[in-house]
């Protein structure tokens, strides 16, 4: 093998690996933030005014 062809070579190896690498963090991220659950929405307050005592 020449000496162009092993470099690309090795920069074909990086690419796998980068790729391989940022798959498996997608996935990890994807277990992870999958499991956290959204808490429900806060009642709507329709009608009432809140009292507020600022002083």
């Amino acid at each position: 093998m020449t000496r162009t062809e092993e470099v690309i070579a090795n920069a074909l190896a990086v690419v796998a690996e980068s790729r391989a690498e940022r798959e498996r963090d997608a996935e990890r991220r994807r277990r992870v933030f999958g499991k956290i659950e959204i808490g429900l929405p806060l009642p709507k307050i329709k009608g009432q005014q809140l009292s507020l005592d600022l002083h």
